[in-house]
């Protein structure tokens, strides 16, 4: 076998709570990401998907080294990005990029979009002048822009107009990695499908292989050929796409796949809800054992005491759980 493209490795990120007006004191921490591993392939899509704030964008921002990780392993293309000086990165940043999930924040409004896409070009000496230029307006046709956009300003643009810049310059320096952070969260439905299919036109063309972060699991299912799902700082199940979505193992997969709504009335209302209780704990104090047994149906009293680990069973599925569910064949 191939080595993966990208391989995390127990990655975990904590960030220190501080208190205290002339004297600061660390009081606790929140675990933003705690004790992540997860494998990409090249060409290959992974859906990351959970409740907000359970660490899918800290965990995309661990991953490019755009915040350190407090420990833990990242290989990209083999090689460790871990303590990697910012001098070291920059030609491994070329191979790896981000989409990220607000196309209004994340634009320099003060900078024309032949500079937002072409900068990263004319920084990595790929090209300069009209040579530079003319990639530029290659690429803004590519991603469904004119050439004449680019002379124009951000604030010129609508909602998935500048999600298009922000891939456009994401596919600048022809990477192998994009991780794209909830791309159309921000878009309303019939620009979110004009994106999704920009991005597999781009794949099939390109090559790319794709960390996908959404919260639509009915855009996860078309774009994704494994997903993964995080609660709490932790993934909690992964799975290729179809036997996540037919045969969800953990309660928590349950539940979300029970929340999506099925276009057939009968079959939709014919099938069992799995309605979560409470609110999702705080990352700053978890709870102990499994971090779902607080709003979990089938919970026991060993899943207040006893974390799970995760384990791989022999349909396919890796889940940390207990009583998981849907499962016929023992563990591998």
């Amino acid at each position: 076998m191939t080595e993966p493209l990208l391989e995390v490795t127990d990655v975990v990120k904590h960030f220190p709570i501080r208190s205290g007006i002339v004297i600061e004191r660390e009081v606790g921490q929140v675990r933003a990401v705690d004790g992540v591993s997860l494998t990409l392939n090249e060409g290959e899509t992974l859906g990351l998907v959970g409740e907000s704030g359970c660490g899918k964008s800290t965990l995309c921002r661990t991953i490019l080294q755009l915040t350190p990780p407090t420990s833990g392993s990242v290989r990209f293309l083999g090689r460790e990005l871990v303590g990697l000086s910012r001098r070291e990165l920059r030609p491994l940043r070329r191979q790896m990029q981000m989409i990220f999930q607000d196309p209004y924040a994340s634009l320099n409004p003060r900078k024309r979009i032949g500079q937002i896409v072409g900068d990263p070009m004319d920084l990595h000496g790929l090209a300069s002048g009209a040579e530079l230029k003319r990639r530029v307006q290659d690429l803004l046709d590519r991603v469904g822009l004119r050439p004449e956009h680019y002379n124009r300003f951000p604030h010129e643009f609508s909602g998935g107009q500048r999600q298009r810049i922000g891939i456009a310059r994401a596919l600048a320096l022809q990477p192998k990695l994009i991780v794209a952070d909830e791309p159309v969260s921000a878009l309303d439905v019939s620009v979110q499908a004009q994106i999704v299919n920009l991005l597999k036109d781009l794949q099939a063309e390109f090559g790319l292989s794709y960390l996908f972060v959404a919260h639509d699991l009915g855009v996860v299912r078309h774009v994704s050929d494994r997903v993964a799902v995080m609660y709490l700082g932790k993934v909690v199940e992964s799975s290729g796409t179809d036997d996540l979505y037919e045969r969800p193992v953990h309660p928590y997969s349950n539940a979300l796949l029970s929340a999506v709504p099925i276009p057939d009335p009968r079959r939709n209302e014919a099938r069992e809800r799995v309605v979560l209780e409470g609110d999702v704990p705080s990352p700053s104090n978890p709870p102990s054992g499994c971090r779902f047994h607080t709003r979990c149906p089938w919970g026991t009293e060993i899943c207040a005491t006893d974390e799970p680990a995760l384990v791989s069973y022999t349909t396919g599925h890796a889940a940390a759980c207990h009583h998981p569910r849907n499962v016929e064949h023992l563990p591998v």
